[in-house]
């Protein structure tokens, strides 16, 4: 009788830990879905330029969510582009991607920090 107790208990426990992964998954793809749609509405075009490198990883995965949630951007490659360069040198950024937001100059990539640049009084 014991054991079957345990196991429902068991059960029940299993069963309450997959219900808050699987409504931390929702959350966190709402989320996800909120914020570019933020960065979408507050970014205009001209707004936004990514200094990036061909053989980058996380320009790669900025590139991927800009043109996911249809966020307007340009974008120069520092080994194609000699201005591009001599803007990413002139940054002194330790690597790529480099944001020129407005007036901001952010480093690697993050769309909380995108949106927070964004939403700045300017």
């Amino acid at each position: 009788m014991a054991l079957k107790s345990q196991t429902r208990s068991l059960l029940g426990l299993v069963f309450v830990i997959l219900a808050a992964m699987s409504a931390q998954a929702w959350w966190s793809a709402h989320h996800r879905a909120d914020l570019g749609a933020d960065v979408a509405a507050l970014a205009k075009v001209g707004d936004i330029h990514m200094l990036s490198s061909d053989n980058c990883a996380i320009c790669d995965q900025a590139r991927r969510w800009l043109v996911e949630h249809t966020v307007p951007f340009t974008e120069c490659s520092i080994e194609r582009d000699s201005v591009c360069r001599a803007d990413f040198e002139a940054s002194r950024a330790p690597g790529t991607p480099v944001l020129l937001v407005r007036e901001s100059l952010l480093l690697g990539f993050s769309p909380e920090r995108l949106r927070t640049a964004l939403a700045a009084p300017g």
